[in-house]
């Protein structure tokens, strides 16, 4: 189990990297001016802190994966994450317009590779804070 918390901490950081080439792929040059200024710097704001929320989620599964597992307060954590990740597969299909993916093969792709992602993410972190016995 230590190795897959590891595993999913390097994953979780290198996520949280990532965001750092959202603005660009995105074109928020161009497209975040249409907003007024205070929902542009929330978006802009909300974005790298959820980057840097999943880089620390993934520097504690890299450096604490053994306190994660046997302690109360690890198993907690464990718990929280797993409700991040939980919500945050469920938003990929209830928020996420089908729009979006549906017919385009690499968005699909995406789209689905994700929620996979999310769902194992979500499983690891459950098992981690002994949901499952």
């Amino acid at each position: 189990m230590i190795p897959l918390l590891k595993i999913a901490g390097w994953g979780m950081v290198l996520l949280g990297l990532v965001h750092a080439f959202f603005p660009r792929y995105f074109q928020w040059k161009s497209e975040l001016p249409r907003l007024s200024l205070i929902n542009r710097q929330m978006a802009e704001v909300h974005m790298f802190f959820v980057a840097l929320t999943v880089c620390l989620m993934g520097l504690l599964c890299i450096t604490s994966a053994d306190l994660l597992l046997t302690t109360t307060l690890g198993q907690r954590v464990s718990l929280g994450f797993a409700i991040f990740w939980g919500t945050r597969l469920v938003i990929q299909f209830a928020w996420y317009s089908p729009e979006l993916w549906r017919g385009k093969p690499f968005e699909t792709a995406i789209h689905v590779g994700f929620a996979f992602l999310w769902l194992c993410m979500t499983l690891l972190f459950l098992w981690a804070a002994g949901v499952f016995g």
